[in-house]
């Protein structure tokens, strides 16, 4: 079978782990072309990763070898991308969050169910291997019914060098701050496990440690829909950082996904450690993680493409943690118990 074309669009700093991903997965992925506006970075890119550049997007999607577009530009700058990407019947895999705001979102989602496309959404949580081997064990009820839920995202973002970057932090550029941003990641994780969640009660506040528009430290208990609860704190000035936690307790057992590794510890007194230990991004280099997880989630889209099928993480379980994301921002904001 013939590899599967893939165009890349943007190449920033959040750039790093595709494009080793997709240097790894050279026998399966052929890359049609990089487009990127300033020339030398562009260039620069393909050097480092071995990628053809582009002369423009039009070339990539005029292109009969592209079946799909990563898309990898700021979430303020791809609506119109994946607009012409969907019009000219391409596949579209793109960095979270899907966009800065919910309404926006649900646009880019609806623009691809209506051309028809497969549209699929970077969280690479996901496809680590402690997650799949707690994802399997929850699908199965193996430790009976959920309870209760802990997620702590204890990170740290310097000013200097991150958020003194000009658009970083801002509602115009990003969305939001530590929510959208950073704890997004863990927020789809832990619904992909728990499922959704009905109501929250937030509070979110910019530490004196930074200076930016949007929040740096966020807290709100959790109500899920299956009647369990939970507890949720993220931040980003915790310094010098530490990986993020997912506790869920069930009837039989408790369940802690840290980093790369599952620590399940069972009520008749087993204690089963899976996965490996991993750097998670979480201190003043955000690009400190495996691109592993990255390659594995490139591998399910190809596949879910070719198969006719929707990505396991795709835009309509992106808009889940959108909803989230928006209810525990206006609970913070008006005060009150938010139903999601």
């Amino acid at each position: 079978m013939a590899k599967f074309g893939l165009g890349v669009i943007g190449a920033g700093m959040g750039a790093k782990p595709h494009g080793l991903a997709l240097q790894s997965l050279s026998d399966q992925i052929k890359v049609t072309g990089v487009y990127r506006r300033h020339r030398e970075q562009l260039a620069r890119f393909c050097e480092t990763y071995g990628l053809p550049a582009a002369d423009s997007f039009d070339a990539i999607l005029a292109d009969p070898e592209t079946e799909a577009v990563l898309v990898l530009t700021p979430p303020n700058a791809r609506e119109e991308i994946i607009a012409a990407a969907a019009k000219a019947g391409k596949a579209v895999l793109m960095e979270k969050p899907v966009e800065r705001s919910l309404a926006a979102a649900e646009r880019i989602v609806a623009l691809c169910d209506a051309a028809g496309v497969k549209h699929g959404v970077i969280f690479q949580h996901r496809f680590r291997r402690a997650s799949k081997l707690l994802a399997q064990a929850v699908a199965e009820g193996r430790y009976g019914a959920l309870a209760a839920v802990h997620l702590v995202v204890p990170w740290w973002r310097p000013q200097q060098g991150y958020y003194d970057q000009p658009g970083r932090g801002t509602l115009a550029q990003d969305g939001g701050g530590v929510l959208i941003t950073q704890a997004i990641h863990s927020l789809d994780l832990m619904l992909s496990l728990c499922g959704d969640v009905a109501a929250v009660t937030a509070m979110a506040a910019t530490t004196r440690l930074h200076q930016m528009e949007t929040e740096d430290f966020a807290t709100a208990g959790l109500e899920f829909s299956n009647g369990a609860v939970g507890a949720l704190m993220a931040t980003t000035a915790s310094f010098p950082g530490g990986p993020e936690s997912l506790t869920l307790n069930f009837e039989r057992a408790s369940a802690t996904l840290a980093a790369g590794t599952l620590t399940v510890r069972t009520m008749d007194g087993a204690t089963i450690v899976e996965g490996e230990a991993s750097e998670g991004g979480g201190g003043a280099d955000p690009m400190a993680f495996p691109f592993d997880w990255h390659a594995a989630q490139i591998t399910e889209f190809a596949e879910a493409v070719r198969a006719g099928r929707q990505p396991l993480s795709n835009g309509h379980t992106a808009l889940k943690v959108h909803r989230l994301i928006d209810a525990l921002m206006r609970s913070a904001s008006e005060g009150r118990r938010v139903e999601v």
